[in-house]
């Protein structure tokens, strides 16, 4: 790699838990003194911004939000081909956007999981020195090792080998490359280059580094991940972070026992059933609750005293004062109730969520019980379980020691810049 400072392309899509981790190693970078481009969807462009951070906007708001209020983006099986209908056009706009910066070809793009190809297709044009992939959540990597979960099957340890590579090939080719394999190719061969033959192995041996931003308590490195490999940690950081909280919320804190927090991640705009059972289950166990939703159409329309609404909370700043986090699993609500020491309940939706509730559970620190089984009485049950049981709080605690010696955000950055000297 040349000696010079890189300019570093930030690249991410999803929602504001792809966002914040980006964000935050962006601001780092920047702090040591680099030149930083965060590429992000148009509706978080001014969140961006105010972050200190030069933004290009990718797409329209108007297309971002038609694609949350699909519902089909929170269904486990649906979910991928929802969100890759037109993934050829957003791979094109970044591609564009890369070509049109006009930085130099020194630059280093760092990048979800998802804007690899296009990376990978600028690097190819000369327009890019380096991939980073930023993995966020331990499931974006490929293994056939333990604990094995693929969306809402967890494979039981005493599985062989030969099984696990069967399974994960059965699902690529029956489920991931017929939706995605297309998309990444057809942009491929407008720019005269040669097809991918497989989504998954694409997107994790085009990158040149893989930064795995957890740690390895979380998840320990497995034999076949992607190698070179850079391990982080959970980069906690809220662009909203920092603001006093509303005055109807801590009045709601001072005034009783620290609440139930509910929430099913700010991309959600279908969790009416979540919210109704959430609501239901405290009034059986006659607990507080806090409920977090963007929307108030998603909230029931009529809630106690003992019950408060609230559009957004940064977590970091809440759940100090809440008795535990019922959430949807998302990796940074996850970390966040880690830091908080406080126990969790996850009910996955999709996406990572399932495998992030799997280790929460296999840390015991928490609970899973899938969104698509919520009811009143068996979320009630499940609650009460785990308030009841002392063990969950003491390894809540247990597992906030950590975060104790978890290293600073900018030794992240230092660190990724002396692997990345290393790279040819």
């Amino acid at each position: 790699m040349s000696d010079l400072a890189p300019h570093y392309l930030v690249i991410t899509v999803g929602s504001t838990g792809d966002l914040h981790p980006f964000v935050s190693l962006a601001s780092q970078l920047q702090a040591l003194g680099r030149t930083v481009t965060v590429l992000t969807h148009s509706y978080y462009a001014a969140r961006v911004a105010a972050a200190g951070l030069r933004c290009i906007a990718l797409g329209n708001d108007e297309d971002y939000l038609a694609l949350l209020r699909n519902p089909d983006i929170w269904h486990p099986q649906k979910s991928f081909a929802a969100l890759l209908a037109n993934y050829a056009d957003g791979l094109r706009e970044i591609g564009t956007a890369i070509s049109q910066l006009g930085a130099p070809a020194s630059s280093v793009v760092i990048c979800h999981p998802f804007a690899v190809p296009a990376a990978a297709i600028a690097r190819e044009q000369g327009l890019v020195a380096h991939i980073v992939a930023g993995i966020l959540a331990p499931s974006n990597l490929k293994t056939c090792h333990d604990p094995l979960t693929i969306g809402p099957l967890s494979v039981p340890s005493w599985v062989p080998m030969s099984w696990r590579r069967a399974y994960w090939r059965l699902v690529e080719r029956g489920w991931i490359d017929p939706v995605a394999l297309g998309e990444v190719n057809t942009l491929r061969r407008e720019q005269g280059l040669a097809p991918v033959t497989s989504f998954m192995n694409h997107l994790a041996h085009a990158p040149d580094l893989s930064l795995a931003l957890f740690p390895d308590w979380f998840a320990p490195t497995q034999p076949d991940w992607p190698q070179p490999l850079l391990r982080g940690d959970f980069p906690l950081f809220e662009i909203d972070a920092g603001q006093p909280l509303p005055d109807a919320l801590a009045e709601f804190l001072a005034a009783g026992e620290p609440p139930l927090v509910f929430t099913a991640g700010t991309g959600n705009l279908h969790a009416a059933r979540f919210f109704a059972c959430a609501l239901a289950a405290t009034q059986r166990l006659g607990q507080r609750a806090l409920l977090l939703s963007r929307e108030r159409a998603q909230i029931p329309t009529e809630l106690p005293a003992s019950v408060l609404w609230q559009p957004y909370v940064p977590l970091a700043q809440l759940l100090p004062h809440a008795t535990a986090l019922v959430h949807h699993g998302g990796i940074g609500s996850t970390a966040e109730a880690l830091r908080a020491g406080i126990p969790q309940l996850i009910t996955p939706f999709a996406w990572d969520q399932f495998d992030n509730g799997a280790r929460i559970a296999a840390l015991g620190c928490g609970l899973r019980l899938p969104a698509s089984r919520l009811s009143p009485a068996r979320l009630a049950r499940t609650l009460g379980r785990l308030l009841d049981q002392a063990a969950f709080r003491q390894q809540a605690r247990t597992q906030r020691t950590h975060f104790a010696t978890a290293p600073a955000g900018q030794d992240m950055a230092q660190e990724l810049e002396q692997a990345l000297s290393r790279l040819p």
